[in-house]
């Protein structure tokens, strides 16, 4: 953006805007520190409040997620059409993004990444979490994994699909493509993302030894289908990983 957000006025709502895009810069960064980010594709988006219109904060097209900066996020409305910001919106992210958006007001921010582990898993036929990790006992119950997933999302149908199958889910492992991931803030998607890839890598190791994985009982299930950051310490997670950056890469944040 040719002025960035917080210094256009001192307005609590841009302010408030200005925390949510290094937010959402900060997540950027560190998918692709993890490596779950694939080409120049994926995207990240979030529902903004204190707006006139229905509008989300997204990464635009042809940005690899190591660069990408809180001033240039795009704004866009759920048309699709961009409202603020240089650059323009993949039509793959305005199919999935913005159809999850209407379907699910709750789901404020949608992370659709294609990390190592989870979309191996999503090309495993039949394969789905294994209630053999403590992690599991929470993500298990949030989970759906789309079986009919066989083609790229191009058209709306396709994106009206995926928000129909997601429902009050908050994970959805696509079939032989990625995982998508919904959550009431920034801090409670990215860290559910970060813990099903990781329950991921530890299943998927464990498969690799060809040996049978144990079950946990059933009823230790935790059955918790609220926001991800109340069992678990998502926005300190974020915050550290903030911190970090704020060291090493402190341009996220302009």
């Amino acid at each position: 953006m040719a002025t960035i957000v917080r210094n256009l006025t001192s307005s609590k709502a841009e302010e408030r805007e200005w925390a949510l895009r290094c937010d959402m810069a900060a997540v950027f960064r560190i998918g692709a520190r993890l490596g779950w980010n694939e080409h120049i594709g994926n995207h990240n988006s979030l529902m903004l409040p204190d707006e006139a219109e229905p509008t989300f904060l997204i990464n635009p097209r042809g940005y690899l997620f190591q660069e990408l900066r809180a001033s240039d996020l795009i704004v866009c409305n759920l048309d699709g059409q961009v409202l603020r910001g240089k650059g323009e919106l993949r039509k793959v992210a305005f199919h999935i993004h913005c159809r999850i958006h209407l379907a699910n007001p709750k789901a404020t921010c949608v992370v659709h990444v294609h990390p190592r582990w989870l979309t191996a898993l999503s090309m495993i036929e039949g394969a789905e979490f294994s209630l053999s990790h403590h992690n599991s006992l929470l993500l298990n119950d949030r989970t759906v994994y789309d079986g009919d997933g066989d083609q790229p999302v191009h058209t709306n149908d396709e994106g009206d699909r995926i928000a129909r199958l997601m429902g009050d889910k908050t994970i959805m492992v696509m079939r032989g493509h990625g995982v998508t991931v919904v959550g009431p803030t920034v801090h409670d998607a990215f860290d559910e993302t970060y813990m099903a890839e990781r329950t991921t890598m530890y299943q998927m190791t464990a498969m690799q030894t060809g040996l049978p994985l144990h079950k946990l009982p059933d009823n230790l299930r935790r059955h918790h289908t609220g926001a991800w950051g109340e069992k678990l310490d998502a926005r300190l997670h974020l915050d550290a990983w903030r911190r970090v950056l704020d060291r090493e890469e402190p341009d996220y944040a302009t």
